[in-house]
């Protein structure tokens, strides 16, 4: 196989299994073990997730054919570095001129993030070999990148990109919220008529 059609192959699954990680915690009712992987609010932080999640199960078929080439950690940890730096870039950048979300721009965003992370990875594979302590550090830092999405997922920061929008709460207490939220308001709705 040719890496152009590993390449595309691995943009439309990793979309795939992203999109239905935008709904699977709700799917799987609000399942804790589901919600490491997928996204259990609207906050951005969940949005790169849900592009992060995808990419690092890729790595179980990518790693098969590339593993041994010297740059394949340091291919893929660019290419979660793109995801993570693209999305909340691209978003809090077209909020800051429409002052509010728009859905297909967000859509638009995910779906071009990994995009660029897979044309990362093969660009960073096809270079000539680098160095050892780079490819060891880029190893290493693969699996910090992996501790640290496991870590901010069970205890988001407190700042913008951890926020849920339509709850103002954190992480799993934030969808935990949601219904609640979302009910008093229609009773509130209900009770002005």
């Amino acid at each position: 196989m040719d890496n152009t059609f590993n390449l595309w192959l691995g943009i439309i699954v990793i979309s795939l299994i992203g999109t239905i990680a935008h709904f699977l915690y709700e799917w799987s009712h609000h399942n804790h073990i589901i919600g490491l992987f997928a996204a259990v609010n609207e906050s951005t932080w969940e949005h790169i997730k849900i592009a992060v999640t995808p990419t690092l199960l890729w790595s179980l078929y990518d790693g098969a054919i590339y593993g041994l080439n010297p740059n394949y950690f340091l291919a893929k940890l660019a290419s979660l570095i793109v995801i993570i730096f693209f999305i909340p870039i691209v978003f809090y950048s077209y909020q800051h001129l429409t002052h509010k979300p728009v859905l297909v721009v967000d859509i638009l965003t995910f779906y071009t993030a990994i995009l660029l992370s897979q044309l990362t990875f093969y660009a960073v594979i096809n270079l000539p070999p680098v160095w050892p302590i780079l490819q060891y550090l880029a190893t290493l830092g693969t699996f910090v990148f992996f501790g640290a999405y496991m870590t901010l997922t069970l205890e988001p920061l407190k700042n913008l990109i951890f926020k849920d929008p339509i709850t103002g709460k954190y992480g799993f207490r934030a969808h935990r919220d949601l219904p609640k939220k979302r009910k008093q308001s229609s009773t509130t709705h209900q009770d002005k008529r």
